[in-house]
Parts: C-alpha cells; structure tokens; sequence
C-alpha cells in the first residue's frame, strides 16, 4: 500500500489514510477494534471503489496500524474525532459510512455528528453498546476501577485487552437505549453463526435508529468476520446498492 498518506491531527499525532477520488457519495471503512485499514473486507472495498471510479477512503485509528499513538490511549471519542476530522479535510461530497463490529458502533456516532452530509451507512456485525453486553459483572468492575482485562483471542495468539479508559468513554456513548438520529438509508449485514457479536444486536439497532428506511440481512451461515468470498460479494452488492452522484 505504498498510497498511505498521514495527517496531523492538531495535538501532533499522525492518522494514516488511504484516499481515492472519484463520483461521490464517497465511501468511508471503519474498522473493527484492534483491525486496521489492511483487512480484508477495508481493501475489497477500496479496489471495488477504485475499479468503479468512487471515491473512498480508509484510515487506521491512532494506536493501529499505520497510524501514530498507543493502543491502550484509544477510545471511540478519539477514534470518532480521526473519523470526522478526515471526513472534514479531505472529503468534499456526502458520504456512506461502512463499520466492521466497533467500526459499526463507531459509524453511528460519526454518522450522527455528519447530519446532512450522510447519504447511506452499511453496517457489519455492528456492534453498539458491547461495553454493556459484551462483558459479564466482574469484568465491568475491573473495568469501572480503570483496570485493564484481557479475554481469549479467536482471531491471533494474543489476548485482547480492553483498558478501563476505554470502556468507561464507551459507556457513555451507548446508543440502544436512545434514539439514534440517524435518517438516511441503513443497511446492516449480520452472521447468525457470529460467536462475538449477537444477530440480534443488529435488529435492536434498526429498532432504534429514526430512519424508517432500514433493512437487516441475516446471513444463516455467517460467522463474526463475514470474510468469505460470497460474503464480500454481498458487502459489495451492497455498497453498490447505493448510487453514485
């Protein structure tokens, strides 16, 4: 990827970026927690994007991938706050924001904070509030004292860590409990098989949204990822499912 390009974010710390131009609305990927811009489902997107002239872009949170910073400094305000600043400065046409289990978290309350510019959202195994369902009452106590908790991972050899920072800035972005001011086309995609993120987290999240035009597909086989080949084949239906300007 030798296209990533960087910028500072006014305290000094450099958000990797892979920008295409094209038609709009542009097409921004927001991964999931501890993924990056390099995943499968981020780059399908963004070689669809380039063979069919629309814009799009794709970033590391601060603390992944390319991008400056220290992981356990990383929280959904800091990583929403990258979000909007790159949609700000290098983003001129409205936008489809597209969020892999946090990034789909992440997506809504970007989504929010863009009002008007907001053409489509696709959501992947979103996951909104899992610092509520995703941790027993234990684990939330450590948390709630700051600490940090590491939990088996399915995905590489190490354990994933979730620090007390970010599950208490978490908490208080939870959004199943509100509504979610969010009025444009929605479209989530959820494995039934998916053993982090309950299918169901994807219905209570069209129940809450205020967009009346909110669809869910149930993918019977689908694991969390959604990385398959007949899987990306759908992200990518359904991306394209939204016209270009």
């Amino acid at each position: 990827m030798s296209d990533i390009q960087h910028h500072a974010m006014p305290d000094g710390r450099r958000i990797a970026f892979r920008l295409h131009d094209g038609a709009g609305p542009a097409i921004v990927f927001l991964p999931g927690y501890m993924s990056d811009m390099a995943g499968g489902k981020a780059t399908a997107v963004f070689d669809w994007a380039r063979r069919n002239g629309r814009a799009c872009l794709l970033l590391d949170y601060s603390g992944c991938g390319e991008s400056d910073g220290d992981f356990a400094d990383g929280t959904l305000s800091c990583w929403r706050e990258e979000v909007l600043a790159l949609i700000g400065t290098k983003i001129s046409e409205p936008v489809i924001l597209a969020g892999s289990s946090m990034g789909g978290w992440l997506m809504l309350l970007a989504g929010e904070a863009l009002g008007g510019r907001l053409a489509g959202i696709v959501g992947i195994a979103a996951a909104p509030d899992f610092s509520d369902w995703g941790f027993d009452a234990a684990q939330k106590a450590e948390l709630r004292a700051g600490r940090t908790i590491h939990e088996e991972n399915p995905y590489g050899p190490e354990p994933t860590p979730t620090h007390g920072a970010f599950w208490q800035d978490a908490e208080a972005l939870r959004v199943l409990d509100r509504t979610i001011a969010i009025d444009c086309p929605v479209r989530l995609l959820h494995g039934q098989r998916d053993a982090d993120v309950p299918w169901d987290v994807s219905l209570r999240t069209a129940e809450a949204l205020r967009s009346d035009d909110v669809q869910v597909t149930l993918i019977k086989d689908g694991d969390h990822r959604l990385s398959r080949e007949q899987d990306i084949a759908l992200l990518l239906q359904t991306v394209a499912s939204f016209p270009a300007e």
